[in-house]
């Protein structure tokens, strides 16, 4: 019988609860403080801990960073008041398992802990790795910046933590998911990737959760969903911002419950799924706006990593540049070097494609170089225009500030781009967007903005 630690310092909520876990068969302990509670922790073996956020003494929140430093294995779950869901979160990140928010359904209570329940099952057959074991990935670069990167996955990898990557296009996102999967106790398990832009809305629910047999037409065979195929291992859900405001409800239910039905279907699959989204959007301005679910938001943000353009990182480039040249001079059989002279030029480049376009760049450079050598001269023309007008701008000019001929530079370099990938695609937005790195409706929404509904020319 699995022991639950009930802490609140009102008696009548202790009563309920622990009469209510009771019924359900598990073994209660109640504290009414969290000193008390961390004496229980000591003298006998706990699954789950419940507790209260505002309590005299020792809080819930100190409580939750103790349990975390002497008892990582044992999941807690918050109880907080109606409209403190920011401390809420605060206390995901710190690594509380879930929250609850007063007043509460029984039944949505005994489902967090029945799901608390199986993850302490699980946490007790995993063999954790320590931070200092865990491997960088194909993480190149030693900036401040990316060393932030590298110790904020060394922080997370191991735990079940949902996590959140945010940053440009081409900024190395998905290399992150990568990286927290091989570095956590779930990597002999599947680690599944989907696009939510590239779904239409019609097919999404189906993709992620699968679909039985006739559910539609069409549909000859049963077919499991994405949730499915990473049961027990980790799903990366990539461009989340895309996924439409009805699916986002389906998608809370599944990250709250981690069960759902296939379309069609009537049996409930319970799934042990880790989720990871990333987004090149900001989320937080699309809650505001109303696209996207506050309580879905919160309930991803639980970790959250921040990845910088490379322009903010601009002492990887060098580094970057060597291990690219070194892989397609592999991959072709070539010992192509670069001229110091180029190597310094394209540190002014301000690569609005970030590392994308610095790879692309690269291999680009490798074909066009003569007698084993990239030099000046292979540099293309929009690349040494775009340079020489950073190079240009007047220090201390009263002119434009710094940051605005940045921004000034980069939108015409992307519009360049997306002329030039237009074209060599014939017009065909969906192949001129997968040579970008963008999805097709992100390249639209570019379109857009630099007025290229008619382009190129």
């Amino acid at each position: 019988m699995k022991k639950i630690l009930m802490v609140d310092d009102e008696l009548d909520m202790r009563l309920v609860l622990s009469a209510m876990l009771k019924k359900e068969g598990f073994e209660v302990s109640a504290a009414a403080n969290g000193r008390e509670a961390l004496q229980i922790l000591q003298s006998s073996k706990t699954a789950a801990v419940i507790t209260d956020l505002k309590m005299p003494d020792i809080d819930g929140m100190e409580l939750l960073t103790r349990i975390s430093e002497r008892y990582p294995e044992i999941p807690v779950i918050m109880i907080t008041a109606h409209g403190t869901i920011a401390t809420a979160v605060e206390a995901l990140k710190k690594g509380a398992f879930d929250y609850i928010t007063k007043p509460f359904e029984l039944d949505d209570l005994k489902n967090i802990v029945s799901k608390a329940i199986r993850t302490n099952t699980l946490k007790e057959n995993e063999s954790f790795i320590e931070p200092a074991a865990i491997d960088r990935i194909g993480f190149i670069g030693k900036s401040p910046k990316t060393m932030e990167i590298f110790d904020a996955i060394k922080r997370v990898a191991p735990t079940t933590t949902t996590v959140m990557i945010t940053g440009e296009t081409g900024t190395g996102k998905e290399l992150v998911a990568d990286a927290i999967h091989r570095n956590s106790p779930r990597k002999e398990n599947p680690l599944i990737k989907i696009n939510c832009a590239a779904i239409a809305e019609t097919l999404m629910e189906s993709e992620l959760f699968g679909y039985e047999k006739g559910a539609y037409t069409g549909a000859a065979v049963t077919k499991p969903g994405k949730f499915e195929l990473a049961h027990k291992g980790t799903l990366f859900l990539d461009e989340i911002a895309e996924i439409p405001r009805e699916m986002q409800v389906k998608l809370l239910r599944v990250i709250q419950e981690q069960e759902f039905e296939r379309v069609g279907g009537l049996r409930t699959i319970k799934v042990d799924v880790r989720i990871i989204a990333a987004t090149n959007q900001n989320l937080s301005r699309e809650v505001r706006s109303g696209n996207f679910r506050e309580d879905l938001y919160y309930r991803l943000n639980v970790f959250p990593i921040e990845i910088p353009p490379l322009r903010e990182r601009k002492e990887d480039i060098l580094s970057l540049l060597d291990y690219f040249l070194d892989k397609f001079n592999k991959k072709q059989g070539l010992s192509i070097g670069m001229d110091d002279e180029v190597k310094e030029k394209l540190l002014h480049y301000e690569w609005p494609g970030n590392i994308r376009e610095l790879e692309n760049f690269t291999e680009r450079m490798i074909l066009l170089a003569e007698n084993n050598r990239i030099t000046i001269k292979e540099i293309p023309s929009e690349y040494k225009d775009a340079i020489d007008k950073v190079n240009a701008i007047p220090v201390g000019s009263d002119k434009k500030p710094f940051k605005e001929y940045i921004r000034d530079h980069t939108g015409n370099v992307e519009r360049q781009m997306i002329i030039k990938c237009l074209t060599e695609s014939g017009g065909n937005v969906t192949q001129a967007a997968k040579k970008i790195g963008l999805s097709r409706k992100g390249l639209q929404l570019k379109m857009i903005k630099y007025n290229l509904r008619k382009e190129p020319k």
